[in-house]
C-alpha cells in the first residue's frame, strides 16, 4: 500500500469534510511584574498559552497534533520558553535558551558544526525540530534567537504527536519553534551589543497590526547582523538574518505566514576531538585547534504558512505548509585519535550540500459529548519530502600531526585521495519521503477532573540513497510502522494533578551490511522495520499561581543492533530511566525562580555475546542540576540581577566504559537596568558566562555510536543596549 497516496487522499476528504475543531484564539498574558508584549497568535494548533508568573515560561505548550494544551491538563511534560527569557539573557540561538533546561544538555553534531541537544539521554538533531508543528523547515545546524517567541521542549517520546523524525533522532524528546507576532500595541525595538572578543551585533524587531478596530492583521519584522572575532581564538562568525511573519484573524478563519532567510557563517570554527585511549586533560577555553583555512558556511531560505477555519462552534479544519531551500559548504579538519599528551591526527573533509523540503499536515477537530463523557477528536494526515544533493572530498587519511594544547597551522593538503561526486555540481544522493495518518480521541470525565488521550499514528518511512558519481539508485528503503498513544490526567485540585502515559518513538530501520568486525553477514541486504522506543511515564505537577512544577518518572526501552552467529539483528535494548524535577514561577513579588535536575540511568542489555550487558550508554550524565534566579532590587527600580547555575556529572566516552569524562559546572552572571529617557523605553544589559572560566569537556558525542568530545565555552562577556520607542 502507498501510504502517502492515502495520506493525500485523506488529506483532499479533510478538506471537504465539515467536520468540526473547536477554534481556539487567546492572548499571551502575564503577570503584571512581567514586561512582555502582548500578543495574538492565530491557528489554533499553535496558540500561545498564557505565560506563567515572572514571564519566562509559559503555562503551556504543543503537542503535536494535540494542539497547545496547559500545563495542568497535558498528559506529557514540557518547558516553554517565553521571548523574554530569551531577550534578557541576550541568548544567540535556540542552544542559549535550552542552557535554562534541566533535562537538556547542548552538544555538537558529528564531523560538524549543528547544534544537537541531548534529552533524556537521547539526541534530538536541530534539523529535526518542528517550526509552528512543521518537520524540516528551520535552518539545519544553527538558528538564531532572534526568529524566536517560544522555544517549546517536549520531555520524551512524540511518534503519535508529531510523526517519525526525518533525520532520525527525538527519541527523548523534541523541541517546536513559535514565531513571533505582531502585539497589540506598535513595537520600534533596537538593539546593539558588544561580545569579547570583538564581535559586534546589531537587531531591528518593529511589528505594526492594521485593519478594523480590531486590528485583525498584523506585520512583524526582524533584521539581524552580527560579526567579528568570538571568544575563541581566531574564530570568525557573520550571522545574517531577515523574517517577517504576517497573521490575520477574522470571526470564523484565521492565517498566519512566515518567511526568513538565515546567512551563518563561521571561520576556523573550534572542531570536536576523538579520544584514542585515555581522555585528554581539558584545555584552556579559548583556545581554538581548529585549521585557519577550516570553515562553514550555510545558507536557508524557508517559510510556511498555517490557516484554520471554523465550520461551527465545534468544529474547524486546519491546514498547513512548509519550505526549505538551503545551501552548505564545509572545510574541516577534525582531531582524531587525541592521546592523553593533547597529540592528534587530522585530515581534510571537504564537502557540500543542497536542501529542498516541503512539509505539510492537514486536520480537523471534531467536540461533542456523548452523555456526561466529552470528547475532542483530532484527525490529520502529514507528509514530508526531501531532497538532498552532495559531495564530499577528502585528503589522504594518513593526515597531518598535531596537538591540541599547543595549535599550529599547516600548508592546506589537497583534498585528492577519496572524492565523492563533484563539489561545484553535486547531484541527489538522497531522498526521504515521509506520510502519516493520526486519530486520537480526548475524553473528559466527571466535570474535567479525569482527562483520557487514546490514538494512534500509521506511518510510513522511505528513503533512497544515490551514488555520489553516476546518480544511480544504490539502495532504498520503505517501511511502516503503527505507534499508539494513552494518556490520563487525574486533577485532584486546580492545584495539583497526577498524569500518566504510554508513547512510542520511531526511526529508520536498518539494512543488513556486508560484513561488521570482518566477518561477513549472512542476512546481508536484509530490510528491517522502523526501531521503536516504549516509553512509560508517570508524574505529578503543581501550579500555586505563583509558582510551579513538576516532578516525574519514566522508562524508554530502545531497539538497538546487534550481530549474532553472524547474523544482523534489531534484538539489542537501550533502557534509559530516570527522575526529573522541574521549578519556576515567582514566590514572591521581586523573584523568579527557573531550574531542577534529572536524574538518568541507562543500561544496555541483549549485546552481542553479551560483552556490554549491563553497561551505561555513552555520552549520558547520571545527574543534571540546574538554577536560574532573577532579583528585581527594590532600592533601585528598574535593575534586576540575575544568576544561573550548571552541573553535569561524569559521562562515559567508550561503550565498555572504561572511558570516562570527568563532572562539570558552569556559573553565570548578568544584570539589566531599564529606564525611560524622555519618552523612550532604555535597557542596558550585560552578562558574564562561565564567570570563572572552567575548562571542561561540556558533552560527549551524541550521534550513535561515536564519542567525540567538545570543549566548554571560555569566560564570555555581553553589554547590549535596547531601545523601544
Amino acid at each position: 500500500m502507498n501510504l502517502r497516496k492515502v495520506a493525500l487522499a485523506v488529506a483532499a476528504g479533510l478538506v471537504c469534510a465539515s467536520v468540526p475543531v473547536y477554534a481556539q484564539t487567546e492572548q499571551k498574558t502575564v503577570d503584571e511584574t512581567a514586561e512582555v508584549e502582548h500578543i495574538t497568535v492565530s491557528a489554533s494548533q499553535v496558540n500561545l498559552r498564557d505565560g506563567f508568573a515572572g514571564g519566562q515560561v509559559s503555562r503551556g505548550g504543543r503537542a503535536g497534533i494535540l494542539g497547545n494544551l496547559d500545563m495542568m491538563d497535558s498528559p506529557f511534560s514540557s518547558t516553554n520558553f517565553t521571548a523574554e527569557i530569551i531577550r534578557e539573557q541576550q541568548a544567540k540561538s535556540v542552544a542559549d535558551v535550552l542552557q535554562n533546561d534541566p533535562v537538556v544538555r547542548v552538544a555538537q553534531g558529528f564531523g560538524n558544526f549543528q547544534e544537537l541537544y541531548v534529552i533524556r539521554g537521547f539526541p534530538v538533531y536541530s534539523d529535526d525540530m518542528t517550526y509552528n508543528g512543521l518537520y524540516g523547515i528551520l535552518p539545519r545546524q544553527y538558528v538564531a534567537a532572534e526568529l524566536l517567541e517560544r522555544v517549546e521542549v517536549f520531555r520524551g517520546a512524540s511518534a503519535f504527536l508529531n510523526g517519525a523524525a526525518p533525520g532520525g533522532s527525538g527519541l527523548g524528546g523534541s523541541v517546536n519553534i513559535v514565531p513571533k507576532r505582531a502585539g497589540e500595541e506598535p513595537l520600534n525595538r533596537l538593539t546593539v551589543g558588544y561580545e569579547s572578543q570583538s564581535h559586534i551585533y546589531g537587531a531591528a524587531d518593529i511589528s505594526r497590526r492594521f485593519g478594523d478596530e480590531e486590528q485583525s492583521t498584523g506585520v512583524r519584522l526582524n533584521l539581524v547582523q552580527r560579526s567579528g572575532e568570538t571568544n575563541i581564538n581566531n574564530q570568525d562568525r557573520e550571522l545574517s538574518v531577515a523574517s517577517i511573519g504576517l497573521d490575520h484573524q477574522s470571526e470564523k478563519f484565521r492565517v498566519s505566514f512566515d518567511l526568513g532567510f538565515q546567512d551563518h557563517q563561521v571561520d576556523a570554527p573550534r572542531p570536536a576531538v576523538t579520544p584514542l585511549a585515555e581522555i585528554p586533560k581539558a584545555p584552556e577555553g579559548d583556545v581554538n585547534f581548529a585549521q585557519d583555512w577550516t570553515y562553514t558556511n550555510e545558507r536557508q531560505f524557508f517559510g510556511a504558512v498555517r490557516g484554520e477555519y471554523d465550520f461551527t462552534d465545534n468544529i474547524s479544519a486546519w491546514v498547513a505548509y512548509g519550505f526549505r531551500s538551503g545551501e552548505e559548504d564545509n572545510l574541516f579538519a577534525n582531531p582524531r585519535n587525541v592521546q592523553a599528551n593533547g597529540d592528534f591526527s587530522a585530515y581534510r573533509f571537504d564537502n557540500v550540500r543542497n536542501d529542498d523540503i516541503q512539509s505539510g499536515e492537514i486536520g480537523v477537530n471534531i467536540e461533542f459529548t456523548t452523555g456526561t463523557v466529552g470528547h475532542k477528536v483530532i484527525a490529520s494526515t502529514s507528509v514530508y519530502s526531501s531532497e538532498s544533493e552532495n559531495a564530499y572530498a577528502f585528503s589522504d587519511f594518513a593526515g597531518f600531526p598535531g596537538n591540541i594544547y599547543n595549535p599550529v597551522t599547516v600548508e592546506i593538503p589537497d583534498a585528492d585521495f577519496f572524492v565523492g561526486g563533484s563539489l561545484a555540481d553535486p547531484l541527489v544522493t538522497e531522498k526521504v519521503d515521509l506520510s502519516s495518518i493520526a486519530l486520537a480521541d480526548m475524553l473528559s470525565f466527571f466535570d474535567g477532573k479525569i482527562l483520557v488521550t487514546l490514538g494512534g499514528r500509521f506511518q510510513n518511512i522511505e528513503t533512497r540513497a544515490y551514488n555520489y558519481n553516476t546518480g544511480v539508485e544504490s539502495s532504498g528503503y520503505d517501511e511502516s510502522k503503527f505507534t499508539p498513544v494513552a494518556g490520563v490526567v487525574y486533577k485532584s485540585s486546580d492545584q495539583l494533578s497526577y498524569y500518566a502515559n504510554y508513547i512510542e518513538g520511531l526511526l529508520p530501520g536498518e539494512v543488513a551490511p556486508a560484513s561488521s568486525g570482518g566477518e561477513v553477514i549472512e542476512n546481508s541486504g536484509e530490510i528491517f522495520d522502523p526501531y521503536r522506543a516504549e516509553q512509560i511515564e508517570v508524574g505529578v505537577k503543581y501550579d500555586s499561581g505563583q509558582y510551579g512544577g513538576s516532578l516525574s518518572a519514566f522508562n524508554t526501552s530502545k531497539q538497538t543492533a546487534v550481530v549474532k552467529n553472524n547474523v544482523f539483528t534489531i534484538d539489542g535494548e537501550q533502557q534509559n530511566q530516570g527522575l526529573e524535577l522541574s521549578v519556576f514561577g515567582m514566590p514572591t513579588d521581586n523573584l523568579r525562580i527557573l531550574g531542577g535536575f534529572t536524574w538518568v540511568d541507562t543500561e544496555t542489555t541483549k549485546t552481542q555475546d553479551g560483552v556490554l550487558d549491563g553497561k551505561s550508554a555513552v555520552g549520558v550524565p547520571e545527574l543534571q542540576a540546574n538554577v536560574n534566579v532573577e532579583w528585581d532590587v527594590t532600592a533601585v527600580p528598574g535593575l534586576t540581577l540575575d544568576a544561573r547555575a550548571a552541573y553535569t556529572s561524569s559521562q562515559y566516552a567508550s561503550t565498555d566504559n572504561a572511558l570516562e569524562v570527568d563532572a562539570s559546572n558552569r556559573f553565570d552572571l548578568g544584570a539589566r537596568y531599564s529606564f525611560l529617557l524622555g519618552v523612550t523605553d532604555v535597557t542596558v544589559r550585560a552578562r558574564v558566562d562561565n564567570v570563572f572560566d572552567n575548562n571542561y569537556w561540556a558533552s560527549v558525542g551524541g550521534y550513535p555510536g561515536s564519542n567525540y568530545l567538545v570543549l566548554s565555552e571560555p569566560r564570555t562577556f555581553k553589554l547590549s543596549a535596547s531601545v523601544s520607542f
